[in-house]
């Protein structure tokens, strides 16, 4: 793929400032895997009594990574532990050697580090299909070792990048009953981006005191509401991988609902961030179904209008073509009314009781489709089922950007 990417128009202003997380450290690496004149390689070491939980994609040709990571969860946090991340090559759908590459770096940060194996996660990210060099990644370990620092996790963020137009990173201090704990995440995510989870990779770091089995619940329940609630593109990739690390360095316990009300902040705010960097995204919407039968119905039909390209090219060009997403509606395969049913575009009525509303203007339509970011609400009228997605427009630039990505 030729050069960087000009940064999404939707883009945060700035990396924000992350509070530092006792009992992590972070390195980087310019390993040439696919990239040149960039780092690909993410080191994190994180501190003995460390607990770590994760969610990955449920692809059913999920890469050799992801099925490393999912059997070593639940190991015992009494050993320090890593994270080993790198972009450019998946190694995904490559056999036998798949999982050669996988062992064979995961067992050299071992070393490297002096902790077992079976506590070294590892993440790869970018083409399917290719044999990862993994010797380049393992030449690099000496110097990442030496090079740690609780300041580097912006570095990390940037190492992580595919098709990403800019670092992602957020963050909490959280003040609990026996003192304050702090949440810093760093994600990675521009397409193949859809539930099951949203090529996207998510890193998570807190000082709280909390157990594998506490955090992993609290980690599943707010995926559902957060990456599991984002699309892109409707593809689900091979290699989706969240960790979220739990130091305990702070001897603060994280069993509070205050915790996992910030830590469901992070990860919402991540989560957007992806949307935002959407392959050639314009525009930022959400998408709000109410009153369906019940809220998996609501599910299905707001991910049949975020997923309608039809819908997604409409908003891109700014027309505010309702009929688009009355037909996502009726293709979802979940219970619907044509005339219980209404549609909004931020606050303006479109459309009522099978038809277009008396009040509305097609102008007003087309001035919110000119908006950066766009709310679709969809009441059903048929019960109480609600749910929220978040997506993006559909441009040329995201033919673009794939058409050319292993060119």
């Amino acid at each position: 793929m030729a050069g960087p990417l000009p940064k999404s128009p939707l883009a945060p202003a700035e990396f924000p400032s992350l509070p530092p997380v006792r009992g992590v450290e972070f390195a980087v690496a310019a390993a040439g895997v696919r990239y040149s004149g960039r780092t690909d390689v993410m080191l994190a070491r994180l501190a003995p009594g460390t607990s770590v939980a994760g969610v990955f994609t449920r692809s059913s040709t999920r890469s050799a990574p992801v099925l490393d990571c999912q059997a070593k969860l639940g190991g015992d946090p009494s050993t320090g532990a890593a994270i080993i991340v790198n972009a450019g090559n998946a190694n995904a759908f490559t056999g036998r050697a798949g999982e050669v590459a996988t062992r064979s770096v995961t067992q050299a940060v071992a070393e490297t580090l002096d902790i077992p194996g079976e506590r070294v996660f590892s993440s790869s990210t970018g083409v399917i299909g290719e044999v990862l060099a993994h010797d380049k990644i393992t030449a690099q370990l000496p110097a990442l070792r030496d090079a740690l620092s609780q300041s580097a996790i912006r570095d990390a963020a940037e190492a992580i990048r595919t098709t990403d137009t800019f670092a992602k990173g957020a963050g909490a201090e959280v003040q609990l009953p026996e003192g304050t704990v702090r949440i810093s995440g760093i994600a990675k995510g521009s397409g193949m981006i859809a539930p099951d989870m949203a090529t996207m990779l998510v890193y998570l770091f807190t000082d709280a005191q909390i157990t594998q089995e506490r955090l992993q619940a609290m980690v599943s329940e707010i995926t559902a509401r957060s990456f599991n609630c984002i699309t892109v593109d409707s593809d689900t990739s091979t290699s989706d991988t969240l960790l979220c690390a739990a130091t305990g360095a702070s001897g603060v316990a994280g069993d509070h609902p205050e915790f996992m009300t910030a830590l469901e902040r992070v990860m919402l705010d991540l989560a957007h961030q992806v949307v935002r960097d959407g392959e050639g995204a314009t525009k930022f919407v959400t998408v709000t179904v109410t009153g369906a039968a019940n809220d998996a119905d609501a599910r299905t039909h707001a991910f049949a209008i975020a997923n309608s390209p039809l819908v997604k090219t409409a908003i891109a060009g700014e027309d505010p073509n309702w009929g688009r997403v009355v037909m996502a509606v009726g293709k979802s395969g979940a219970a619907a009314d044509r005339d219980s049913l209404s549609i909004r575009f931020a606050d303006v009525l479109v459309a009522e009781k099978g038809w277009v509303a008396e009040s509305y203007e097609e102008a007003d339509g087309a001035a919110v489709m000119r908006s950066d970011e766009i709310t679709i609400h969809v009441d059903i009228g048929l019960a109480n089922g609600c749910c929220t997605v978040w997506t993006c427009d559909l441009t040329q630039g995201y033919i673009s950007i794939n058409a050319d990505y292993r060119s």
